[in-house]
């Protein structure tokens, strides 16, 4: 496991915990801390034993209240799309993992850190956090996909209002636009919420669980016919044992033993 600085990550049960731990900083990504995140993604992938994600930051006040500031400032023309292009690619990992990615957000989602919470597949808030895009009052765009994902999540009218007034709106009113799945009380209850949303997740059968993300995915990508991709995966899921057991369970009235292949 390599020796991480900026984020903690911790596997129980199945499912990979990656926590953002730069709480003096309130959790913002600067480029150590992408880098590593996207080390800890890789681990995800290539570790079968993985089968879900966690995703959260440190401490009770932010989720990740953005990138580092520090860092956006010093960009020039030469290297700001490279800059763009490197997060967009590690929120690719996220979003395409073939395993469900659960954003449970503690606090501050902003810039950075809302286009990471719409990056994972599924998102639980404490009441208290906020969402936002506030990149406008820098002069600059949401830059790691943010003005491609929220508009799928919300709509265009509202995903416009949120970028371009780079207001923030809190957690009730995220779950009602649809861009959250899930408003509990308390930092008490966020974790135990997004555990039991992923136990729920992960009762089901590994290969078609990857194969829904993907038939999901697709429908979003002007490249691909999304039909196509769900038929064809229908097809790779009845070739699957995973497809043999669910069958045989149901009409056996037993609890299926999934084991992802």
């Amino acid at each position: 496991m390599p020796d991480f600085k900026n984020i903690l990550f911790e596997v129980n049960e199945r499912v990979a915990l990656i926590t953002i731990n730069r709480e003096s900083k309130l959790n913002a990504l600067n480029a150590a801390t992408l880098k590593e995140l996207r080390q800890a993604m890789q681990n995800v992938y290539d570790d079968d034993s993985i089968q879900g994600v966690i995703i959260t930051g440190a401490g009770q006040k932010a989720f990740v209240a953005g990138a580092d500031i520090s860092e956006i400032a010093q960009l020039t023309e030469l290297d700001s799309r490279k800059f763009s292009e490197a997060g967009q690619e590690i929120f690719a990992m996220i979003e395409q993992a073939y395993k469900p990615v659960i954003a449970a957000v503690n606090g501050f989602a902003l810039g950075g850190g809302c286009e990471l919470a719409m990056a994972c597949h599924l998102r639980v808030a404490v009441k208290t956090a906020k969402f936002g895009l506030p990149e406008v009052k820098l002069g600059v765009i949401p830059g790691y996909g943010g003005t491609q994902r929220l508009p799928q999540l919300i709509g265009k009218g509202r995903a416009l209002e949120m970028i371009l007034t780079a207001e923030m709106i809190d957690a009730n009113k995220a779950l009602d636009w649809g861009l959250v799945n899930q408003v509990v009380d308390s930092h008490e209850q966020l974790m135990p919420a997004a555990q039991e949303l992923m136990a729920k997740i992960l009762k089901n059968s590994p290969k078609a669980i990857g194969l829904a993300i993907q038939c999901v995915n697709a429908s979003y990508n002007e490249q691909e016919n999304g039909y196509q991709t769900e038929a064809n995966s229908f097809r790779l899921a009845t070739k699957s044992e995973d497809f043999k057991e669910g069958t045989s369970a149901f009409l056996e009235k037993r609890t299926p033993h999934f084991t992802g292949k």
